[in-house]
């Protein structure tokens, strides 16, 4: 009997149904939106045609009633002294400038229009908007990018050329701003000041920017600097409502700061412009961040010489397992303790499409697990669309399946269904524990004792797997798979294991997840009393 993780179907399947805000969670969704709007640009461009066409029908009758009326106005009783011309004022009054009316009331809009509706419900929202910029952000800091580097798009591995203009920029730093975010509302809004000094075009104004930005300065406890932003508003807009009153309160507020000093002034700001490192990134919920984010960058991997002498590689066979002796695995040392390795040629290029073409239709926001209520909900520290397939589904998913069994040597009849996941736009899943440490929280078939991932893309740039506790970052490569324990042999957790899925910087990453729980490994793998690999 296999295991249906009912409750996390239910709330995924709710997903679906309720929530269409979360489009920016999963490329591979996203790139419907490509065609989506290729569609449209066309429908435009019939539009359009179509607005010509009708223009040229308009100044045609114009050109042709122009010259009429001219010579018909220099002698109106002799132009009329003719019968044919009394006969076709009477025949164009009555019948063509009714028809020339109904040409200018045509709505050649209608099917344009018509094409909107109907894409319309697939349309990202505000909050696909907002999510977006907040991955940005996040992608900012995990790999330490300034503003510069995305408006111009000098992003690694970068085969698109994407800019940010000056309005785009400050609608980053207004979304920031908007949210109390104003450590990255100061580093967006300086962009948009420094792209508006360098005469790129714009619409917002320049003191729209300077009110945002000082007053973000100012709650950065960098008073000389709001004081000097604010008097250059000031000098673009003097009648601003705010800037005055916000420039004496600043300079009242410092004089107050500067007695309390026993100083008698201050070196005024510089006007040099604000850099990434000006002002140090608020402290957040996560304890190992910086250790984190640096894995994620490359840096601090404690890969010693004395460890990478205890890696090997070898073939695996599974145990003398049938299937597996004629063609047995590429087994690589990732990691000695806790032991990680990484299998090469897991998965084909044409099993990985075929998963993905049945999980695409399903994907819906990954969820996790509230530590204090137990509930499944969604939460911005796991960014990524995810789908559950089932063994009977398709033979290859059932194939996978046994080649996971076949390679551990675990039974995968308790193992949960097999996960998709698809990492938007900054992707990733913050440090975290695949078991679960609560015992209210572990299903009927025990806890999860081991996981084995298969990545099923390479990632341009960023989207590692890492490990804070011992310093280990594994890169994505399509088609390999890695492996480990996530309890002791006394079914102990190993609190070692806690890891995260790096943000994607560059690129989509697809992987699937295979949960091995404990029940029916009791003969596969024996349990012992002590805490050991």
């Amino acid at each position: 009997m296999r295991k249906y993780p009912s409750l996390l179907s239910l709330a995924l399947v709710c997903c679906c149904c309720s929530i269409q805000a979360e489009v920016f969670t999963s490329i591979g969704q996203m790139t419907d939106l490509i065609y989506t709007e290729k569609e449209l640009v066309q429908s435009l461009k019939e539009y359009i045609k179509a607005e010509e066409s009708k223009l040229d029908a308009v100044k045609s009758w114009a050109n042709k009633l122009d010259v009429l009326t001219r010579a018909s106005t220099l002698d109106p009783e002799g132009y009329l002294a003719h019968p044919v011309n009394a006969y076709k004022l009477m025949k164009r009054l009555n019948t063509e400038w009714s028809e020339l009316e109904s040409l200018v009331l045509q709505d050649p809009s209608d099917g344009f229009i018509s094409n909107m509706t109907v894409h319309r419900q697939y349309f990202p929202d505000q909050e696909d908007e907002k999510g977006a910029a907040k991955a940005l952000m996040r992608l900012q800091d995990t790999y330490k990018l300034d503003s510069e580097s995305f408006a111009r798009g000098k992003l690694p591995g970068m085969h698109h050329n994407a800019i940010l203009t000056v309005d785009d920029c400050y609608d980053m730093g207004k979304t920031a701003y908007n949210e109390a975010d104003y450590y990255h509302a100061v580093l967006w809004m300086q962009q948009a000041l420094r792209q508006m000094d360098a005469e790129e075009e714009h619409v917002v104004s320049k003191a729209d920017v300077l009110d945002y930005l000082s007053y973000s300065v100012y709650q950065m406890g960098d008073l000389p600097r709001a004081i000097e932003l604010t008097r250059r508003l000031v000098a673009i807009d003097s009648s601003h409502q705010r800037a005055g009153g916000n420039l004496r309160y600043f300079e009242k507020l410092l004089s107050k700061q500067l007695n309390e000093l026993n100083q008698e002034g201050q070196e005024p700001a510089t006007e040099e412009p604000i850099q990434l490192g000006t002002y140090k990134r608020p402290k957040d919920y996560l304890p190992e961040r910086e250790i984190y984010e640096a894995l994620c960058r490359g840096e601090g991997v404690k890969m010693t010489t004395e460890r990478r002498s205890r890696l090997y590689c070898r073939y695996h066979d599974g145990n003398r397992n049938p299937r597996l002796l004629l063609q047995p695995m590429k087994e690589e040392d990732e990691w000695d303790s806790p032991h990680i390795v990484r299998y090469l040629n897991a998965l084909s290029d044409q099993e990985i499409e075929k998963i993905k073409e049945l999980a695409k239709p399903r994907l819906a926001r990954a969820t996790v697990r509230d530590p204090i209520t137990g509930i499944l909900t969604t939460a911005n520290y796991r960014v990524s669309k995810s789908a559950w397939l089932e063994g009977e589904e398709d033979p290859v998913i059932e194939r996978v399946n046994q080649r996971i069994e076949d390679i551990t040597g675990l039974t995968t009849q308790t193992a949960e269904l097999l996960q998709i996941a698809n990492y938007g736009v900054g992707g990733q899943y913050e440090p975290h524990f695949d078991f679960s440490r609560r015992p209210q929280d572990i299903m009927v078939d025990g806890n999860r004792l081991a996981t084995f991932l298969n990545y099923m893309s390479d990632v341009e740039a960023g989207g590692a797997t890492v490990f804070p506790d011992f310093g280990a970052a594994i890169y994505p490569k399509k088609g390999t798979a890695v492996f480990w324990y996530n309890l002791f042999r006394s079914g102990e957790g190993d609190y070692r294991t806690r890891h995260a899925a790096c943000p994607v910087l560059v690129g989509s990453k697809w992987v699937s997840n295979k949960w091995i729980h404990e029940r029916g490994q009791e003969f596969r793998r024996p349990c012992g009393l002590t805490e050991v690999d």
